[in-house]
């Protein structure tokens, strides 16, 4: 398999203030980790780009993308009206970039440049709703590729699987009652935002397409391997998707300060794996996978190596 990687320092330029964990450190852990391996020389290189005011329209209302464009002003630091989202000056292009990125990583693996792609950027962005930055997310990354994919690229299904600690709030309202884009979600519970429950599954024509799998603190492989293989593996048949997109939040990992499940750089690769057969049968392998949270930033760099060793093997 050819994995491409979209890996950028200037994505530490997103200043969210002292001690706060969606750090910049995040991002330089990560090109440690990657650049201290073997796995980066074979990787392919995707170029990095912003988005454009009508793609980020794709996921989001036009009256958000005027209050981020209004209070994210390239002059000060602050926090978005619409929540819990901190920002620097140079916070609204990181995030275009962020978004950006994921863009081209889809038009690289639609046109064969490679068969798969990590994209490891920031902010991050699955608790972005259409109206509504929070839960340090400025734009809805993985949502924005899903409807690009499906508007440039033609495709009919795209599933979104995001096994973050905290559950994807914004990625699911984005896709509540759209049947062609289909969101799985582990998650601990009760946890941060406070969604995600079991009987969320979906409205109107996107009924059943929403899967959410609460689990509680201390659940790991066991728990987690289970829904993948299970529930989830069998909706799949059903739905049979045209691309993967991972939300691939690292805060699930054993040591997390954010989280307390229990998942190990293997788990990461093991369910890489299962998603990567789910890709292969359904996508003919199209899968990519974006970064969300992950806040141990050595245990971030060890995660993200496992999960993009397990792309590429």
């Amino acid at each position: 398999m050819k994995t491409g990687i979209l890996l950028d320092r200037h994505f530490s330029e997103h200043d969210t203030g002292p001690h706060h964990p969606e750090a910049p450190e995040r991002i330089l852990a990560i090109a440690e980790a990657l650049e201290s391996s073997p796995l980066l020389a074979d990787l392919h290189k995707i170029v990095n780009r912003s988005t454009r005011d009508d793609e980020v329209l794709l996921a989001h209302t036009d009256k958000y993308l005027k209050t981020v464009l209004s209070e994210i002003d390239g002059k000060r630091s602050g926090q978005l009206s619409t929540g819990d989202t901190h920002f620097g000056p140079q916070s609204l292009e990181v995030a275009r970039r962020a978004s950006g990125g994921l863009l081209n990583a889809v038009d690289d693996v639609m046109n064969g440049s490679c068969d798969n792609a990590f994209c490891a950027v920031r902010p991050p962005g699955h608790h972005a709703t259409p109206d509504r930055g929070m839960g340090f997310c400025i734009f809805n990354n993985a949502a924005i590729a899903a409807r690009y994919a499906q508007k440039v690229h033609g495709l009919e299904r795209v599933a979104i699987i995001d096994w973050d600690v905290h559950h994807g709030n914004g990625t699911q309202d984005i896709f509540y009652e759209d049947g062609s884009v289909f969101y799985f979600s582990t998650h601990q519970s009760p946890w941060y935002p406070g969604t995600g429950s079991k009987d969320e599954t979906g409205a109107g024509n996107g009924r059943g397409t929403t899967l959410n799998a609460p689990l509680a603190a201390r659940s790991g492989m066991e728990e987690i391997g289970a829904v993948f293989r299970g529930a989830f593996t069998k909706k799949m048949s059903e739905f049979k998707p045209d691309l993967v997109i991972i939300s691939a939040g690292f805060d699930s990992r054993l040591g997390d300060p954010l989280g307390q499940l229990t998942l190990s750089d293997e788990d990461f690769a093991s369910l890489t794996r299962i998603l990567r057969e789910i890709a292969g049968e359904y996508a003919e392998g199209k899968l990519v996978s974006v970064l969300e949270g992950g806040y141990n930033q050595e245990g971030l760099g060890k995660a993200v190596a496992a999960h993009v060793e397990a792309l590429q093997a």
